[in-house]
């Protein structure tokens, strides 16, 4: 891949248009397998980070949970401290009536805070029950989120050696990619990088391979083969939109365009 290449104008015939996609997709098929060697690391790294930040969230919400339940505990004590109080005042009180009236009176009122003392301290153990049910969650979720941390942190070192490696050699297929890129006119460009992002594999030029197209292998006719070798106008196939070259793109140019 050492052709030279000039600024791009409309005098740029369409063998060398055809050789630079071919360049193009070439270089951009090297980076496509740097990224393989990372592997599912870039995609594992994000799913540990999602998972993160959703039990970071679970475990706030599970503390102020918590809050919520010790504050409702306090108050229902209170509640019981005031009755107890209430009853107490109550209680002296029906020894200074006047008459059954008042005492029947107060003595409602007596048990009316005795129903409020048992309310309370029924409220007080559903609360202490699923208290103790919210702190063994959050135990577990800050277990889990400590686990999914020390994931993150080792595969996080696993992605940046990888990357080291390759880092050097990437940008330099990337800059070399570039200024391919910026000889070759936009729309074409455009529906190379449409064609591109829609194939499986990335590949939006291909090679003619035993008469076939060498993106979805299916028969390419005899004429269409000659049309292809000859370079004379960018061809696709009729199948799945890649763009055809012969393979011998890269070697000297045809007859009919010395």
């Amino acid at each position: 891949m050492n052709t030279q290449y000039q600024q791009e104008d409309k005098s740029v015939p369409i063998s060398e248009k055809l050789k630079a996609l071919f360049e193009l997709q070439s270089v951009n098929s090297e980076v496509d397998k740097i990224k393989t060697l990372r592997g599912e690391l870039p995609l594992e790294v994000q799913d540990l980070e999602d998972d993160i930040t959703g039990l970071s969230t679970r475990v706030s919400n599970y503390s102020e949970d918590i809050k919520t339940l010790e504050t409702s505990i306090a108050n229902k004590k209170a509640a019981i401290k005031e009755s107890e109080a209430l009853i107490v005042k109550y209680t002296e009180q029906q020894n200074n009536v006047r008459n059954n009236r008042e005492y029947d009176s107060l003595n409602k009122e007596i048990e009316f805070q005795k129903l409020e003392i048992e309310l309370s301290e029924k409220r007080i153990r559903e609360f202490t029950a699923e208290l103790f049910t919210k702190k063994e969650s959050i135990e577990t979720a800050k277990k889990l989120l400590s686990e999914r941390e020390e994931d993150l942190d080792r595969k996080k070192k696993e992605l940046e050696e990888i990357t080291a490696e390759t880092k050097i050699e990437e940008e330099k297929l990337k800059g070399k990619a570039e200024k391919i890129e910026n000889i070759i006119e936009p729309r074409l460009l455009t529906a190379f990088k449409r064609i591109r992002k829609n194939a499986r594999n990335g590949l939006a030029v291909v090679t003619v391979q035993r008469d076939a197209c060498g993106g979805c292998f299916n028969k390419i006719p005899p004429q269409r083969q000659l049309d292809i070798a000859n370079r004379k106008k960018i061809i696709v196939c009729e199948y799945c939109g890649r763009i055809l070259v012969d393979k011998d793109i890269l070697e000297k140019e045809v007859a009919s365009e010395d």
